[in-house]
């Protein structure tokens, strides 16, 4: 755990006797010493004043296990920011590793600031290509994000003595971008840490009851875990289990956020009262869950087994919720001293407990393989307001585990379709995909990627991307694969742009029956300076059918069931899979009528939908439009 309340630290910058022995606390060896020394006196110069905070946040550095370099690092990584010239310095006196260190954390600071102007960020290609910069800081060495959340964490902590507008501004920032980083790199300690300070500022007063009422139940849950901890181990001890039972953490935020989430009152939380226990192998794990629930009657509900499912961090343990003396529910949490470093230190644990000299190695070079995908942006991909909220969402959810036919394991953001997966893979396997088989089962590419799926791809020869991928929500989720697909169109011949987008905006005004359309006023409405601009924009996937549609929403006037009519060409089982495909879309079907001509072969169905805004109107018939049989549908 990160201590906070290292008494070494105190005045430590105004004496240098008390400087020695923090240096000393933290690396026996005397090279080290000097090097860190000398950083600690060169940075006191340039700053001219006390270096209070860079010295507490090299020291949470030191008690995550990082080595000299970035010890160095964090003690300059303020230099840069105030000083940009010093750079070639900092190479000069501390090495390339330590430049390179502080360069990252310095062009990270970039985020921040999009973070606090979003809205003023101009769309330019210096600003993208400058927030591509900063991503591969953090991508190139992970150390750079270690730094950068120390240095967060630290200012966390001293955020009390500054005013309540900056204290609520760094606290969103904090929850928005730092927490959920700490997060997917599993640096449990300080996401929750991170977090306890956020609400303690955006909600004082609920923090306070929260807290007091931890204190005000410590004793009696003090003792009551006490008397659970000394029962659990002669349980453990009788069956063989050499084993560490102690008392879990309490996390404000985390109580805080069941109790909104199940609307449980403080009393109704039941890990207030939770017990860890530390075992030397995965097989005393299951063991030791096996006299846990021996002991104390479990709630089948409340057991997540993250040894066989990790999470996408690869945080590993048992997790499970008993029935305790005196009826009171309790947690216990069960892992191995292994799973326990890692679940307090994250990928800080590979520098920590390394085996020789190697600071990489290649499993960790894969978990981070989520974090360099996003580096597939460049200039081309358009507004980088957009690409922050793309950023924060493909990289801070919650991910999917996929598999190629030849056992190779793709992470992808949740929600992610075939497309995506073909995109991840390659870029000209996504412009070449035609459908895409799951668990050797043909789907359609709408299909909702799970983990575990095996995804085979179907290909043409030719490059062949659709237009419907970025017009309809459900095709693409990622942000690379849509972007590919934009780029892709973008290079096409203008003139077949215009004509496709003609095609595009003719087939939405069809099937919304609207027979008076201005184009060259619906350019203008849109911004877009000339017809042909507009139809060109369209072609390429720029301006969404969605987005088009949206303006007639006042010329058509809604209630609560528009009739819609659909020729297709006969089959068996037409009627029932177009009744089916507008249900899925939790439409509902008032009535319908169907006629064929034999001679034709044609089918003409009329539907009687009840439609609860104009989105979902236009939605649905498109959907139909783009099934292989039909021939034409509008809204009647």
């Amino acid at each position: 755990m990160v201590d906070t309340t290292n008494p070494i630290l105190k005045d430590c910058t105004h004496d240098n006797s008390k400087l020695r022995t923090w240096v000393k606390s933290i690396t026996k060896d005397s090279l080290e010493q000097r090097a860190i020394l000398n950083a600690c006196n060169w940075a006191q110069k340039i700053h001219k004043s006390d270096i209070d905070h860079l010295i507490k946040v090299t020291d949470i550095l030191a008690q995550l296990g990082m080595n000299t370099e970035v010890l160095i690092a964090g003690i300059l990584h303020e230099i840069v920011e105030k000083q940009p010239k010093l750079i070639n310095e900092i190479e000069k006196r501390f090495g390339s590793k330590v430049r390179d260190l502080v360069d990252g954390v310095a062009k990270m600071r970039f985020i921040e600031e999009l973070n606090d102007n979003a809205h003023k960020v101009i769309n330019s290609k210096f600003q993208t290509e400058r927030l591509r910069k900063v991503l591969l800081a953090m991508t190139d060495d992970v150390r750079v994000i270690l730094i950068k959340l120390a240095d967060r964490l630290d200012n966390m902590r001293a955020l009390r003595h500054q005013s309540v507008e900056k204290q609520q501004r760094m606290a969103h920032e904090t929850l928005d971008l730092f927490a959920p980083l700490a997060n997917r790199l599993g640096m449990w300690q300080i996401k929750w840490e991170l977090e306890d300070w956020s609400l303690r500022y955006l909600e004082p007063q609920i923090y306070k009851k929260i807290a007091h009422s931890l204190d005000e139940r410590r004793v009696d849950r003090e003792k009551y875990i006490q008397q659970v901890r000394d029962k659990l181990f002669l349980a453990l001890n009788n069956a063989g289990v050499e084993a560490e039972v102690s008392g879990r953490p309490k996390h404000i935020y985390s109580i805080w956020r069941k109790m909104t989430n199940k609307e449980l009152g403080f009393k109704e939380v039941f890990d207030v009262r939770a017990v860890r226990v530390i075992v030397n192998t995965i097989a005393e794990c299951y063991a030791t869950l096996s006299v846990v629930h021996q002991q104390w009657q479990p709630l089948p509900s409340e057991f997540d087994d993250y040894i066989n499912n990790p999470k996408p961090n690869n945080y590993q343990s048992l997790h499970t919720a008993v029935i305790g003396p005196d009826k009171k529910i309790f947690e216990v949490q069960i892992r191995t001293h292994e799973m326990h470093r890692h679940a307090e230190f994250g990928v800080a644990s590979h520098w920590r407990y390394k085996e020789g000299n190697s600071e990489y190695n290649n499993n960790f070079e894969q978990r981070l393989e989520g974090l360099r995908q996003i580096l597939q942006w460049n200039d081309d991909h358009g507004d980088v307001n957009d690409f922050l909220e793309q950023f924060k969402s493909d990289f801070f959810e919650e991910n999917v585990y996929v598999l190629s036919p030849q056992g190779q394991v793709i992470d992808l953001p949740k929600g992610s379709k075939p497309l995506d997966f073909a995109y991840a893979l390659h870029t000209k396997l996504g412009h070449r995909c035609h459908g895409a088989k799951i668990n050797n089962k043909r789907v359609p590419l709408n299909y909702t990627l799970k983990s575990g799926d095996v995804v085979h791809i179907l290909t043409i020869k030719e490059e062949n991307p659709q237009r419907y991928w970025l017009t309809q929500a459900d095709h693409l989720r990622t942000t690379f694969a849509r972007e590919s697909v934009k780029k892709w169109f973008k290079k096409q011949d203008y003139k077949k742009n215009i004509s496709d987008g003609r095609q595009l905006l003719d087939g939405l005004l069809q099937r919304l029956n609207i027979n008076d359309c201005k184009v060259d006023s619906l350019a203008e409405k849109l911004n877009i300076n000339s017809v042909n601009e507009l139809f060109a924009a369209i072609g390429r996937g720029e301006v969404s059918i969605e987005r088009i549609a949206e303006t007639f929403k006042n010329k058509i006037l809604l209630i609560p069931y528009v009739n819609i009519e659909v020729i297709a060409d006969d089959k068996m089982g037409l009627l029932g899979e177009i009744s089916k495909m507008i249900s899925k879309d939790k439409v509902n079907i008032l009535g319908v009528n169907s006629e064929t001509d034999v001679v034709k072969h044609r089918a003409n169905m009329q539907f009687k939908l009840e439609i609860n805004n104009f989105t979902q109107l236009s939605a649905v018939l498109l959907k139909i439009e783009n099934l292989d049989y039909v021939v034409k549908v509008w809204r009647k």
